[in-house]
């Protein structure tokens, strides 16, 4: 048994940090810059101390003794990027709403089947903002054999997705208040908003490693990886994008953060700009 001491340290030494680094990398691909030391003190302070450590450093002397287990996956999950946001940047839905839906929809009628893919989906918001479009604008795909599918690494976020239950700031941020009304509901006893079940039922969630095989996972039509290259090396893009070729229909569509591109990385895409937004499609 660890001793809990009653003031946590509240500093981390540079080695342990650089060991954090060197695990979150190893297993998850994501590049965390030196200067992101608070995050472990932020985030890993619960854990350590829950733990029964006196400090940081301690906490992370025990990782590197032990063979891998719940605390490093802990340690993992806890540092890794989770941020996101209903209808986060606007723009990509839009290019989704009026350019690529309508040309699937067109190009699937003979088949009625559609398949999404939301690679990197944190805590949900991004696949029910998907789920919430279609039923909003394209209520026939309801009656195709639509799939959305849902992935992140991390257990511990994937079980928080599943239960569809945000705080109020969570809402607020890009939801707009008709669709909030419409598709969830309020929790009074613990003050949150949870989706409602006809659109809980269109997402599909799994746990997903994006830089281990993609496996039993069928040709999409759409693929949404935004937000998550920026997080990688090169060699990690380049490879992560060979996949996203592999995986994608010859005339399905990549969705890309803001910031993000496959110039120099992929050529195997091409950049399409729509009014309001770009997507990239295979040449």
């Amino acid at each position: 048994m660890f001793k809990v001491c009653n003031k946590q340290t509240t500093d981390i030494s540079k080695i342990s940090f650089q060991y954090l680094c060197q695990l979150v990398y190893q297993h998850s691909a994501i590049v965390l810059d030196a200067s992101k030391d608070y995050l472990a003190e932020l985030h890993l302070k619960p854990i350590a101390e829950t733990a029964g450590f006196d400090s940081l450093n301690s906490f992370v002397e025990h990782l590197r003794s032990q063979p891998f287990g719940n605390l490093h996956v802990r340690a993992i999950e806890a540092l890794s990027i989770t941020e996101t946001s209903f209808f986060r940047d606007r723009h990509p839905f839009e290019v989704l709403k009026n350019f690529t839906l309508p040309e699937l929809i067109s190009r699937r009628a003979k088949e009625r089947s559609l398949k999404i893919w939301c690679g990197a989906c944190s805590s949900g918001q991004e696949p029910y903002s998907l789920a919430i479009l279609i039923r909003e604008h394209f209520p026939l795909l309801t009656t195709w054999d639509l799939q959305i599918i849902a992935s992140d690494f991390s257990s511990q976020i994937l079980a928080r997705a599943r239960q569809g239950r945000y705080k109020q700031w969570e809402i607020q941020r890009g939801l707009p208040a008709d669709l909030r009304e419409k598709y969830f509901q309020f929790q009074q006893q613990q003050q949150n908003w949870e989706i409602k079940d006809q659109i809980r039922q269109m997402v599909e969630f799994r746990q997903i490693n994006l830089i281990h095989p993609w496996l039993s996972m069928p040709a999409m039509d759409v693929i949404f990886l935004r937000n998550v290259l920026i997080y990688f090396d090169t060699d990690t893009k380049k490879s992560t994008l060979k996949k996203v070729r592999q995986q994608l229909r010859p005339d399905g569509y990549l969705f890309l953060g803001g910031s993000e591109t496959t110039i120099y990385l992929d050529e195997s895409f091409e950049r399409i700009q729509q009014e309001g937004g770009v997507c990239y499609r295979l040449r």
